[in-house]
């Protein structure tokens, strides 16, 4: 899998794309990422990426020549799946978009900053928009990154326990069960008998019930999905 990030403030990607599950996937080739400095594809002698707003309304508005440059210039190198692009008002990141976008082969993670970008970019070169929530960031640095480590660590082989993904929260609809490990016993607090039974069906039930009893109590809206 290769995804290219489009942005014009690298340097906020370095430390969490170089790091953890997402540093060891790329090491063992699972995944490329590679971050572009929209900057390297403004005609601009000054290297500028935007300009005032017509309308006369307040902010900064990223312009939609290196935009459509910088993506040209990808696509004439390889076929994307997806060219998404980072928006508060775009669809919610879930689990379940994660898991559909760690299927794909390439994608463009178009970050969005300032006011936003030209419209047009958004009307003809974007396939996807995304927002990891409903609030307003600088930039969509963060959000390219979120996406990345949700995604990567669903490529098998990313994680060290291919079958700890699966066991994620909302990957069933469900939050994660309540998690335990040595001693079993510590102040007073003891971890629950039957996980320490040894009988699989019964702490397979034990746990299941436990997440539908922690997702009704904190994310009732998760059942109401369903």
């Amino acid at each position: 899998m290769r995804i290219d990030i489009i942005t014009v403030l690298p340097e906020l990607l370095d430390s969490p794309l170089n790091h953890s599950i997402l540093k060891r996937a790329q090491d063992k080739g699972l995944v490329e990422i590679v971050v572009h400095n929209l900057r390297d594809y403004s005609v601009d002698k000054h290297r500028r990426v935007d300009d005032y707003p017509f309308g006369g309304t307040a902010g900064m508005v990223m312009q939609i020549e290196p935009i459509d440059r910088a993506i040209s210039h990808l696509k004439s190198e390889r076929t994307y799946d997806e060219v998404i692009y980072t928006s508060p008002d775009g669809e919610m990141f879930s689990q379940s978009v994660a898991n559909t976008l760690s299927l794909l082969d390439n994608i463009i993670i178009l970050c969005g900053h300032y006011k936003g970008i030209d419209y047009r970019v958004r009307e003809h070169l974007i396939t996807r928009e995304i927002s990891v929530g409903d609030y307003v960031l600088t930039g969509g640095e963060l959000p390219a990154a979120v996406m990345c480590d949700a995604i990567v660590r669903l490529i098998p082989g990313a994680l060290g326990d291919e079958q700890s993904a699966l066991s994620d929260s909302f990957q069933d609809g469900l939050l994660a069960p309540p998690v335990y490990t040595r001693p079993a016993e510590y102040n007073g607090w003891r971890v629950p008998d039957v996980l320490l039974s040894g009988h699989q069906r019964k702490i397979d039930e034990w746990q299941h019930e436990q997440s539908v009893e922690r997702t009704q109590r904190l994310r009732p809206d998760l059942l109401e999905l369903d």
